[in-house]
């Protein structure tokens, strides 16, 4: 039976909102991407199935398929296809479970996966428009739901969202505070310990120079400054823009074959991808889904969380990861050991391969047989994937 396998992973360093991969055109970070996983793990460009990107904002210069784009800007072969797709958050980890599923299945030999999202160039929202994606039937369906702003173009929010799970499972202001200043912290000394190097791929600016580092990470904050910030979402609320991800720029690509095909090409497997769910839940509340996929994952893979040696939660809020610890009941040590998109960003479509890649790195730096990640998605969805070190 075929398995699928990662033999390559790689991500830009994440810019800031009008940061360092301000002047990069999204297509072209991507087209970075696609050339760096190239380079390190020896592929033949000319050899790969698909691209299968992520991108959540499909508009301006992320519209018009911005992964066949990709391929081109990369200088790939023009018989490479290309293919975007939209799970909000988790748009590049669905492109990892296509991508595996396609191998898999026989369809392809080998597909590259990611995604990626300029927040800077193309603003969260911008593919809405003047349009209305909530109909009335959902608006019927959901008026008087707490949470639900019937009145509002898009009346489902995130922090809303983030405000009732923090309420639902009674996490203070200062909880979520000392949740958001440990992302920092430990993205701070996963990146002076030079963690983060080897599944970088500096990206060139047009001055010369080359951006290098993630600039997300706050080394200054404390809980004083943290505890200054405002409440946006609700005037009694316990959620900031403190203890949020930041809105950032960055791309991401994992190269995913069989072990066979990876054995008659010499190229060397990193991870298995052991096993790959998606969950949906509440989509008022909208930032839960982690945990049933997480429930989900583990019991097909036939594992216990305590058998699990890293997981990886996004922080798109911090009331998030906490509500799936205080559920799963896992080993708060082993959540997020190199800090999150609190600390790190979350440049959405580009976000979960950017975790991957994170978190492989990680499990291969100190050994770690299974890693799993879930991340929250709008609309109330979130994947899972389990990985198996190789």
């Amino acid at each position: 039976m075929s398995d699928a396998v990662i033999v390559g992973a790689v991500r830009t360093p994440v810019g800031r909102r009008k940061g360092g991969l301000a002047e990069v055109h999204p297509v072209d970070l991507s087209a970075h991407m696609l050339r760096a996983l190239a380079d390190r793990t020896g592929i033949d460009p000319g050899q790969v199935d698909d691209v299968v990107w992520g991108c959540v904002s499909q508009v301006g210069e992320q519209s018009w398929n911005v992964a066949r784009n990709a391929v081109l800007a990369a200088g790939w072969p023009e018989s490479v296809p290309g293919t975007t797709l939209d799970r909000q958050c988790g748009s590049s980890q669905q492109a990892l479970h296509f991508a595996a599923a396609t191998v898999v299945s026989g369809q392809a030999d080998l597909v590259v996966a990611g995604g990626v999202e300029s927040m800077t160039r193309v603003p969260m929202g911008s593919s809405v428009g003047d349009g209305m994606p909530f109909s009335d039937r959902i608006r019927a369906r959901y008026r008087g739901v707490e949470g639900f702003a019937d009145d509002q173009p898009l009346p489902f929010n995130q922090g809303v969202g983030a405000e009732l799970i923090a309420a639902r499972w009674r996490f203070s202001r200062g909880q979520l505070d000392e949740f958001a200043l440990a992302s920092h912290e430990k993205a701070a000394a996963a990146q002076d310990a030079g963690a983060f190097d080897p599944e970088l791929a500096p990206v060139p600016l047009s001055d010369g120079r080359s951006f290098t580092t993630d600039e997300g990470i706050r080394r200054d904050t404390s809980l004083a400054a943290l505890g200054e910030l405002k409440t946006p979402f609700r005037t009694d609320g316990v959620v900031t823009a403190g203890s949020a991800s930041q809105i950032s720029d960055g791309a991401a690509a994992l190269a995913v074959t069989t072990s066979e095909w990876a054995s008659r090409h010499g190229l060397r497997p990193l991870a298995r991808v052991h096993t790959a769910v998606v969950a949906a839940d509440d989509p008022v509340a909208m930032l839960t889904a982690p945990i049933p996929a997480t429930a989900k994952a583990l019991r097909r893979a036939g594992l216990g969380i305590e058998e699990i040696g890293v997981y990886e939660v996004n922080e798109a809020f911090a009331p998030v990861p906490l509500a799936w610890l205080a559920e799963t009941e896992a080993d708060p040590e082993r959540l997020n050991p190199r800090g999150g998109a609190i600390a790190l960003g979350h440049p959405l479509g580009a976000s979960g391969a950017r975790i991957m890649t994170t978190m492989l790195q990680h499990m291969r730096d100190n050994d770690l047989r299974y890693g799993l990640q879930t991340m929250c998605e709008g609309g109330g969805m979130a994947n899972a994937t389990i990985l198996e070190l190789l």
